[in-house]
């Protein structure tokens, strides 16, 4: 699924991104243009304006908090949204990452970086480099709490 997130979920677009969900984000752009991109791509809105959910032609999905762990909460429950097994995408530019090997992040990252991992991707837009360290693991550690207290609030 692909989605596209109006400039008040701007955190949540960067999470989606990072979970490797195609997720555009143009916090510039005007109601109408956001209608236009999301129907010529196909992409789910997911907005706080309960206007923009009435479009015709667009699919969306108004975003009922304005607190983040709520609204990742809401993704997950009202579209079962994978976390898993997904490609990540870079959480500036929304491009897949492509794995890179060690040696060419050698000299990119700092040195306990390279000793403590062996996974490298790298974005072909902005040419950044990515490895699934402390932070990684501590989004995955918050989605999992989210989804306890899903099934456990049911």
């Amino acid at each position: 699924m692909k989605f596209l997130a109006d400039a008040m979920l701007g955190r949540l677009a960067k999470w989606l991104r990072i979970l490797g969900h195609d997720t555009a984000y143009f916090p510039q752009l005007e109601d109408f243009q956001l209608v236009r991109l999301a129907r010529a791509e196909e992409r789910t809105l997911l907005t706080r304006d309960r206007e923009l959910t009435r479009r015709k032609g667009v699919r969306s999905l108004l975003i009922e908090s304005d607190r983040f762990e709520e609204q990742l909460g809401q993704l997950l429950r009202d579209l079962d949204l994978d976390c898993t097994n997904q490609t990540p995408r870079c959480p500036r530019c929304n491009a897949a990452l492509l794995p890179i090997t060690k040696e060419e992040v050698s000299a990119r990252v700092p040195r306990y970086v390279l000793s403590r991992h062996n996974d490298f991707t790298r974005c072909p837009g902005c040419d950044k480099v990515y490895w699934k360290g402390t932070h990684w693991q501590r989004m995955r550690e918050r989605i999992d709490e989210i989804r306890e207290r899903r099934f456990t609030s049911s």
